[in-house]
């Protein structure tokens, strides 16, 4: 019977350690993915953070007059050139 006994607590410490050893072994797997995720998010918010710079550099008046002048050939018209229509 103490045999029996001695035979169970040692299957049960073997199964408890290969246990641990899997639940460590996907620790490691999830700590390393977890890693990988924190880069992205780096690397993604720097590039939202560029986004709305560029954004902001955009939305001046100043460059969007620039533009529309230099590429597009667009002048403000001429005070005769005006026509404002009423409803």
């Amino acid at each position: 019977m103490m045999r029996l006994l001695l035979v169970l607590l040692l299957v049960a410490c073997i199964a408890t350690a290969v246990g641990e050893a899997l639940l460590r072994h996907r620790h490691r797997l999830l700590f390393v993915e977890l890693v990988k995720l924190e880069k992205v998010r780096d690397e993604l918010e720097l590039e939202f953070k560029q986004l709305q710079l560029e954004q902001a550099t955009y939305a001046e008046s100043t460059l969007i007059d620039r533009v529309a002048r230099e590429r597009l050939g667009m002048l403000a018209p001429q005070a005769h050139e005006i026509v404002v229509v009423r409803p």
